[in-house]
């Protein structure tokens, strides 16, 4: 039973820790390449934008932060994250 707790908090930490670094790039990659039509920028979309769409909508359901230059949903979206990695360990 060890084990498998052992592999799956493994699991876990490095889903976790590769889509946080997929968001991370995706930020990054919006400053250089702001209209997303390279291939990278597009498989970055492809990770990340099904855990942001149902936010995005909430908000927009809600009309909370509309019209603000920022991606309200993108930082929440990388707070959860940050949230669940902690967690993660805390658990461990």
């Amino acid at each position: 039973m060890e084990l498998f707790h052992a592999i799956l908090y493994h699991t876990l930490s490095a889903m976790l820790t590769l889509f946080w670094l997929a968001l991370f790039l995706r930020a990054i990659l919006s400053w250089f390449d702001p209209t997303g039509e390279g291939w990278f920028s597009n498989l970055l979309y492809m990770i990340t934008e099904p855990l942001i769409h149902p936010i995005r909508v909430l908000f927009e359901k809600k009309n909370w932060f509309q019209g603000t230059p920022l991606d309200v949903p993108f930082f929440v979206l990388v707070i959860l994250v940050a949230i669940l990695r902690g967690l993660l360990t805390f658990f461990r």
